[in-house]
Order: C-alpha cells, then structure tokens, then sequence
C-alpha cells in the first residue's frame, strides 16, 4: 500500500547489574536468529541511563521506528523505561524464560520478576507499550511475538503521521456519524474540515485536465465488461484527479491521508455523479474514503488497511437474511444460525478487488427522490456486485457522543451465497451475530458503519485498541459468556 509506513524494527536487551550482562545480551542473540524477518540488534546491552542514550542513539541513527525493549534478565525498571518514553514511538516489552534445570544458578536471569517490576514503572510514567498476551518465552516464541507486534506498530505509525480531510457536514438524519475531534489529537491525528463548496471548485478548476483520458483509460480497463455506463467516466476522472491532487497539497505535515467526504444528496445535483466508484478506486490505492462524512469510519478504514496490508471497505450493517433463503441456501451448508448472518450493504464504495463482477451501475436510493421515472443521469457512478466470499474481520473505533474512545471487534467470514439485491453487498456470517448486535452494537450506541477488512486480524485490531487506551473493547461473546447486560433469564 502506497498510504502506509513501514516498519523498521530494532531490538534492545537489557539487563541488572547485580546479573551477568552476557545472559541477556546472548538471549537477545538468539531471538535475533530466530526472528523470521529484517530487525536491528543494538549490540549496547542496557544497565544504566548512560547505556540508554547510547543505544537510543545507536537505533535512531539505524532509523528505527519501532522498537522491541528485551529483558534477557530482570532488567533495570527505570532505565527500560526511560528508553520506552525517549524513543518516541511503538514499543514492545518481552521478556526471557528460562532456558535449562541444569543452569539455575549462574544462569539463571529472573525476567519472568522483572516484567512485573517494568509493567508498573511504565504506568508510573504513563508510558504506552505493547505487551504480548504472555510477555515471557523462548527465542522462538518472543520472535513470535514480534511478529505480532510489526502490524500494531505499523498501525500506530500510521496514526501518528495521519490527516484526515473531510468535506461537508454529515447529510441530515445521519448523526449517529458523529465526530468529536477531541480524540482524534489524543490519537495523534489530524483533521482538516472543508466545506462541500471547496471541493466544488475544486473540482470545476480540473475541467479539462490532461490527465483525464488517462484516468478514463484506467477505469475501462478496471471495469472490463461491467463498463455499463462509459459516458460518466470523463466527469468520475476529474473527481478522482481533484482528490488525489489536493491529498498532495494539503498533507502539510503529515506523510499518510484519508477522506470522510460528503456524497449525497445535493453531490449529485452540483456535480453530476455519485462518487462511489472513485471512492473505491482511491481505498484500492491505500487511501480509504469513508462515505456521508464518517470521519471515525474512515479512521478504522485506515486501521484495518495498516494492519491487513490490504483493501479494505466500509459497510452498513443493512439488513437481515430473510428466513426462505436462510432455509435455501444456508441452513445445513453452513454452521450458523439465521441471526448470525446479516446483508451489510453500500451504494458501491467497494474496491473492484473484493467484487465477485463489479459494475458500474446508478445509485437506485437516491434516483428514487432525485430523478425518479427517468434515465438515470447524476446517480450514475456506483460500482455494484457481490462481495467476494472468504474471512472478514468487522470493526470499528469511535468517539461517542461523551468524546470517550469506544470499539469493537468481531471476526467472521463472507458467505458465497448470491445476494440478489444492488450495491455492493454480502451475505456476512459471525457468530453469535444477533447477541453482539443488541449488546455490543446497540448498547454501544454505535453508528451503522463498521469497516471490513478482508481476513483474520482480530488479535491485532484488538491489541492496537487496548494500546491505544480503549477500556473496553466489545466483540462477539459465546453462548456461554453473558454480556454485562444481557438478561440470564431466557
């Protein structure tokens, strides 16, 4: 993805004084060897704050950008730590087990103590850092663990260096998309707020831009046979060239950009179009652009793009399955209930990479009140077709309507079943699916926006929220384990 940072890796082994540095400076070694990827081992071993500024100034001259902080021994709590907060960015705290019965003495490196003691100076010095579900293993489980780590690092370097531009107000009736901004400078983020009029110029300055017959040329051969509508193109290409070129010019500071834009229902009179299609083109391209001006909704895009280092999309949780086709073509093949599948729908935001046939289509809803009973002319610009079935972790973080950092998570998967409606859409599939819907979903207040990334990446999605200060993340609880507030009288 051309959006996103890439991690570099760097790994510090610390030890006590009152231990034999070569313990952990020869247990950092062997993760080193381990470890099935590119990391920088900093050859000073930390006891002291002296060492600390050597070896922070060994990793940025490396250009570390996340860094893994190795107690080989127990470890000195104030110099680890003080090494986590001047770093300044992705840290993640491991520690050594022990290796042999046979070398407890001398060889012996307490590092399973030692977690305890940094764990508690981290939040003395209300330090965040990444620790692993079980923070103490042998070589080969701590390079797993950092393994784990490379996408939570790689997500929270994105976030530190992210804008998001967003254009217009949320359309009426669409409050639940609220964005309080408050968080977003917590997480690191920037946000820029444009009215729907600068981008109208915007876009009017690109008539007859240069670019455009190339842009045009791109599109066709995207869409192939599902080209249906080939004389909205020129105007979809104009759009596509006015985002990305004020991407490059209002990036300021930042390196990484998103788009919250708004896309109905006065978009379609003044420009022409609906912009579904050139949305999905940009989200393909690393850069999501979250729908009606979702601006939570196109930060958990950017999560899920960082994290699966793949396409991602966003979602209404739309409608249910309805019982006849349940009984036709689910039940017995697949191992759900009714109410654990759901539609989750789009006008055609969808990248052509995770359609089963994308075509270009007109946005039906809004044709209904804009040019009902005619050829559709300014609804054109959906991409539509089914949702390509396989693994999806669902998501999202928000802000609620009390500023506070809220999120979910539930893995599940796409269910190749025909969806027989419009839009982009899928037949979705997750377990305990209704359950989660009323206890996570509703009693969370959250909008019906979630983000889909295409795969497993709960465990991920979960850690970065927990690290990014979310107290409570929901996800989809098995039969047996009671939300706080579901009724135990069935």
């Amino acid at each position: 993805m051309n959006n996103t940072p890439k991690v570099k890796l760097g790994i510090v082994a610390v030890s006590r004084d009152c231990f034999p540095m070569e313990l952990s400076a020869n247990r950092r070694k062997a993760v080193v060897e381990a470890f099935n990827g590119e990391i920088f081992e900093c050859q000073t071993t930390v006891e002291n704050e002296k060492d600390m500024r050597k070896a922070l100034a060994e990793v940025k001259e490396a250009g570390v950008n996340s860094l893994v902080v190795f107690l080989g021994n127990f470890g000195p709590e104030t110099s680890e730590t003080l090494l986590a907060k001047e770093f300044g960015g992705p840290v993640m705290f491991a520690a050594a087990s022990e290796e042999s019965g046979d070398n407890l003495v001398g060889g012996r490196g307490d590092a399973y103590c030692g977690m305890l003691n940094a764990s508690y100076n981290l939040a003395l010095r209300n330090i965040k850092a990444y620790i692993p579900e079980y923070p103490v293993g042998t070589a080969e489980e701590v390079a797993e663990m950092i393994s784990e780590f490379v996408p939570v690092a790689n997500t929270l370097l994105g976030l530190n260096n992210l804008k998001i531009i967003s254009f217009g107000p949320r359309p009426q009736d669409f409050l639940a998309c609220n964005a309080p901004i408050k968080q977003l400078y917590n997480l690191g983020v920037e946000i820029e707020e444009n009215s729907e009029l600068d981008l109208f110029a915007a876009f009017n300055a690109h008539a007859n831009d240069s670019r455009i017959p190339e842009v045009i040329a791109s599109m066709e051969k995207e869409l192939g046979e599902g080209n249906k509508m080939p004389g909205i193109l020129p105007k979809l290409a104009q759009y596509e060239i006015t985002l990305l070129d004020w991407m490059e010019e209002h990036k300021g500071s930042r390196e990484y950009v998103v788009f919250a834009n708004k896309c109905w229902p006065s978009f379609q009179t003044q420009f022409g179009f609906v912009p579904c299609y050139v949305n999905s083109r940009l989200t393909a391209m690393g850069i999501p652009v979250s729908c009606e001006v979702d601006i939570y909704g196109a930060l958990s895009e950017y999560i899920g793009t960082c994290i699966s280092q793949d396409v991602v999309t966003l979602l209404d949780i739309n409608n249910t399955v309805p019982a006849d086709m349940y009984e036709s073509e689910i039940k017995g093949k697949f191992d759900y209930t009714l109410k654990d599948t759901f539609m989750a729908f789009h006008c055609g935001n969808t990248a052509s990479c995770k359609l089963t046939c994308g075509t270009m289509k007109n946005q039906m809803i809004m044709a209904r009140a804009l040019e009902p009973n005619q050829e559709p002319n300014i609804t054109r610009g959906t991409l539509e077709g089914d949702i390509i079935p396989g693994d999806i972790t669902f998501f999202r973080l928000q802000s609620n309507a009390d500023a506070e950092l809220t999120a979910y998570v539930a893995e599940g998967e796409v269910l190749p079943v025909a969806t027989r409606s419009f839009g982009a859409i899928g037949v979705f599939a997750i377990p305990e699916m209704g359950r989660f819907y009323r206890h996570v979903l509703i009693e969370g207040r959250y909008p019906h926006h979630g983000a889909v990334a295409f795969g497993h990446f709960g465990k991920a999605i979960y850690n970065l929220f927990r690290y990014l200060g979310v107290k409570e993340v929901g996800f989809n609880q098995p039969k047996a384990m009671l939300y706080k507030t579901e009724n135990p009288y069935k």
